[in-house]
């Protein structure tokens, strides 16, 4: 019996090119020469693999003596010559010379194992043990010319010759399918590289951690580098603990740290097929003994054992109905692909093999047929998932050797896609493609069996597998599919946080709910029609938890109101930042009343006496309340006259809660004084129409208790101690704190604007209302409301003089005139911006303002209604039937649509940004708020209102 290759090499399919086939024979016959015999006779089964890869082609014709050597030999003893010679490279003195020589044997190799692959010879695990063996020689070899490197740099004391590897207390631990002896044939090899620091001989004074690297850099150079001669293996460091913030080279006890605290399940699954591959072999087998406990829980819950699901659970077709073919398949990462045969075993070997360590084995089909044995697979699932993980391993290896490519796709091109239909002996294209969508149609069947009926962690957009350390094709084609511009961000950012990088998903259980939770989070997040922003906002909230359990439970159990939370980061930057910052502001929501009635607390939870904690307790209020009144306008669960009213009862509360503490400040500063005064708010806070972004118009009105009072410890006259007390209001409510902002404070509104006392006495303010004041300063009054006083009387008192001043008598067509005139100088010195501009176009809640103001000052002085709040002076205005019932309506009804739709704008977007060039999910809120379906169709009915307003408005004032 012959073990010579050449006669037992059977041609492995059709000649699917002859001119091919021919220029190989005549450019090796020239190389060949005289031993160009052999290659004839095993011409025609050379053929056929000549003419469909110009790779191998090439290696047979590069080197005349490669090809007649390698059909003259024994295969297994030509196998041997190569991993000889390639160990035998780490005793080269010549740095270069050695990397030229490993990069020739595995041209040597790769012609050898090609043609023992095609030609029948060895079967997979021949194949793949082959090239698994020349990695671990090469690898070995590599360390030592490493060594050697740093020897001569003098940080290395000597190159190992023993049993603890070429570089004492360092090793390679081999990953994936070079641990499993399962590479490909144009494989990377996956490792990651450990060491003991203590152990390694540096020189005197020299920095473990820093050889350690620069070892690992020369490994590169060494196996990775493309030179004039190829290269030997692209090399991934990237399995080792959280890649992208370690060194490519870790010390043990780190390493060990990581695993135990924050390790992955994702990172188990690797780790079963993990091996010693080079280096100080005992310690890397001691490092991995430690690591079997991580590897194999004994005990394992239901959120550990769903979690170890979700490795199976995010793999989704983007579109259901497709059907699985040929073209363009991914034969490893794609639907009834190797990875699901891969996954379909260790998912089960981590939920099984703490308790079985009969389950444990790192090579894909021993596991399989393991799991038959003990009867957790079917006999004949096992049988077709095997047969169908030799053909897939085949036909990946038979793309990879068209070009020596790392692909794990079949071509999409007919012409190529038949170059591997003739390796795999089919020379019919279609009964090849096929064969193979059936194959992979039944992987993917068998596949989807498994944990059949549990939670999907995909999108009906496609895969979201964030399992690993490099980027899934799928899940980027699917992120991108969101709507997200920058997929491979995202997916970087979500493996951060399965690496535990922040404090949300640092515990076991936290990152076990977030494996749960992250797809519904990109779903929500492409659900806005915003989901950069709202990812991005998210992530920011994400990373201010200290703790991410109890928020990432209650967001699973109630997944309305997550998505609510991620609508607010996508459309309300203010109110994601509150969260962000203050991540308790979310409490709110847990609250069984908080969709009820917006009511304030009763009481400020701040002493009055302490002035700057009360500013600081004051801010936290706000940004909790602010926030809770937010999101009722988000989820569009509040009407916006309840919004308006909240947020003006806030306003009242902490001036409330602020006036006693500034006046206690005062009085500390400079002494108790004998009087009364009061806060006036005015404008839209006076009105209790206030949005997210109104500022605070006030005035405080005061008086002695005698005209000579004085203060007792300064002898502050009035007008100075409530000057100060006015001032230190306004700083309690305006400057900035550690805490944050407030309002903007304005007290322009006074009687004399800036030109006069920040502090208004009664007397004055009654002289200046009867004497003095213009019409708009009577049309602001109208909105006037005593919001805190030092006595009840003295509210009483304030309030009796705001509504004597309304009251008094005026000329009616002045007044109207003067109406007039103010709306014709705004429309010249501030127009409306656009459409959207809700306050100053025509039609807009000036004109609206304007309207009841009017009547208001027209009618007070007989007895007339007047109400600070514009709707509902309006309903009392056509109750009484003084102005044309038709008009009020019009204004009424054309107020409570803008009204709603402002709060949500002021809410959510930024000043001047234009509602039409938002998402369309925003376009939808505001549709909502505007009480119609669509936005088109709130577009029209706002034009109509605005018409109807600005008609009223002409028609009323005149």
């Amino acid at each position: 019996m012959t073990h010579q290759l050449a006669p037992r090499l059977a041609p492995c399919g059709p000649i699917i090119d002859p001119k091919a086939a021919e220029r190989a024979h005549e450019m090796i016959a020239k190389r060949a020469g005289e031993r160009m015999g052999v290659v004839d006779a095993a011409w025609p089964a050379l053929a056929p693999v000549f003419s469909a890869s110009p790779y191998l082609a090439s290696l047979a014709r590069r080197d005349g003596v490669r090809l007649p050597t390698i059909l003259d030999s024994d295969p297994q003893e030509r196998l041997a010559q190569i991993l000889t010679a390639a160990r035998g490279v780490a005793a080269e003195p010549d740095f270069e010379t050695a990397r030229k020589t490993l990069r020739d044997l595995k041209a040597d190799l790769h012609l050898l194992t090609a043609l023992c692959d095609l030609g029948g010879v060895w079967d997979l695990d021949a194949v793949t043990g082959a090239l698994t063996r020349f990695a671990d020689a090469s690898l070995h070899a590599a360390l030592a010319q490493a060594a050697r490197v740093e020897v001569a740099r003098g940080a290395l004391t000597h190159v190992g010759d023993g049993a603890d590897g070429p570089i004492p207390g360092l090793f390679c631990i081999a990953m994936g399918k070079h641990g499993a002896y399962e590479l490909n044939y144009s494989s990377d090899i996956d490792f990651s590289i450990f060491y003991a620091p203590e152990a390694l001989p540096v020189s005197e004074g020299t920095e473990p951690q820093g050889v350690a690297v620069r070892l690992t850099q020369h490994l590169g150079r060494m196996l990775a580098e493309r030179t004039g001669d190829g290269y030997v293996f692209r090399i991934d460091l990237r399995l080792r603990p959280d890649p992208s913030s370690t060194p490519p080279a870790m010390p043990i006890d780190a390493a060990l740290d990581y695993y135990e605290s924050v390790g992955q399940n994702w990172e188990r699954a690797a780790h079963i097929k993990a091996r010693i591959a080079a280096g100080d072999i005992a310690r890397g087998e001691a490092f991995l003994a430690e690591l079997q406990p991580f590897i194999w829980r004994r005990n394992l819950d239901f959120a550990a054992i769903a979690d170890i699901h979700s490795i199976k659970r995010q793999i989704h077709a983007y579109k259901v109905d497709e059907r699985l073919e040929a073209k363009g398949a991914d034969l490893k990462l794609g639907r009834g692909g190797i990875r699901e045969i891969e996954f379909f075993v260790q998912t089960q070997q981590l939920i099984l093999g703490g308790r079985h360590p009969d389950l444990r084995s790192p090579r894909t089909l021993d596991a399989l047929a393991a799991l038959r044995d003990a009867g957790h697979v079917t006999p004949e699932d096992c049988e077709y998932l095997t047969a169908a993980y030799h053909d897939l391993r085949a036909l990946e290896h038979r793309a990879q050797m068209i070009a020596d490519d790392q692909t794990h796709k079949l071509p999409e091109s007919d012409a190529d896609r038949k170059k591997v239909a003739a390796l795999w002996n089919q020379g019919a294209l279609r009964s090849f493609d096929a064969a193979v969508g059936k194959m992979l149609k039944g992987v993917n069947q068998r596949y989807g069996a498994l944990f059949k009926g549990e939670e999907e962690l995909s999108s009906r957009f496609g895969s979201l597998v964030f399992t690993g350390v490099e980027d899934d094709p799928e899940t980027l084609a699917t992120l991108k599919r969101m709507g997200f511009s920058s997929p491979e961000r995202v997916a970087a950012t979500i493996r951060g946080w399965h690496h535990g990088h922040i404090a949300a998903t640092r515990t076991e259980r936290g990152r076990e709910l977030f494996t749960r939770l992250a797809p519904r989070l990109l779903d929500a997040a492409n659900a806005t029609g915003a989901p950069d922003a709202a990812f991005n906002r998210f992530a920011d909230f994400f990373a201010s938890l200290s703790s991410g359990v109890q928020i990432q439970s209650l967001f699973l159990a109630q997944p309305r109101l997550f998505e609510l939370v991620v609508q607010v980061m996508a459309f309300a930057p203010r109110l994601a930042a509150t969260l962000a910052r203050r991540p308790t502001a979310l409490d709110a929501l847990l609250d069984p009343a908080f969709f009820g009635p917006m009511e304030m607390p009763s009481e400020v939870p701040w002493d009055p006496s302490e002035f700057e904690p009360s500013m600081d307790a004051a801010r936290r209020l706000f940004r909790d309340q602010t926030f809770r009144i937010g999101v009722r306008v988000m989820s569009g669960t509040a009407d916006a006259r309840d919004v308006g009213r909240a947020f003006a009862d806030l306003g009242d509360l902490i001036v409330g809660g602020l006036a006693p503490a500034a006046l206690a400040e005062v009085e500390r500063l400079g002494g108790g004084f004998p009087g009364q005064v009061a806060v006036v708010a005015l404008g839209k806070a006076g009105s209790r129409e206030m949005t997210a972004k109104s500022d605070l118009d006030l005035m405080t009105l005061y008086a002695a208790d005698e005209p000579a009072a004085m203060s007792e410890m300064k002898g502050w006259s009035a007008d100075v101690f409530y000057a100060r007390f006015t001032q230190r209001l306004a700083s309690a409510l305006s400057a900035p704190t550690a805490e944050g902002t407030l309002y903007e404070v304005d007290l322009k509104l006074r009687p004399s604007g800036s030109k006069g006392p920040v502090a208004v006495s009664f007397t004055a303010f009654e002289d200046y209302y009867e004497r003095e004041c213009e019409t708009w300063e009577l049309l602001a009054l109208t909105r006037a409301r005593v919001i805190w006083a030092s006595s009840p009387a003295f509210k009483a008192r304030a309030e009796g003089a705001i509504e004597a001043a309304l009251r008094r008598p005026r000329d009616v067509a002045r007044t109207a005139a003067d109406v007039l005139e103010m709306r014709d100088l705004m429309e010249r010195e501030r127009p409306g911006k656009g459409p959207w501009d809700l306050k100053l176009e025509p039609g807009g809640l000036v004109d609206i303002e304007f309207i009841a103001q009017f009547l208001q000052l027209a009618h007070g002085p007989n007895g007339g209604p007047l109400a600070q709040n514009t709707g509902e002076a309006l309903s009392a205005l056509i109750a009484a039937g003084l102005a044309d019932k038709a008009s009020l309506t019009a204004a009424l009804s054309a107020w409570r649509l803008e009204q709603d739709l402002s709060q949500l704008i002021k809410v959510a977007l930024e000043n001047g940004d234009d509602p039409e060039s938002e998402p369309k999910a925003f376009r939808a809120l505001l549709a909502r708020a505007g009480h119609v379906t669509q936005f088109r169709s709130l577009k029209a009915k706002l034009v109509k209102a605005k018409a109807e307003a600005r008609k009223a408005f002409e028609d009323v004032v005149k």
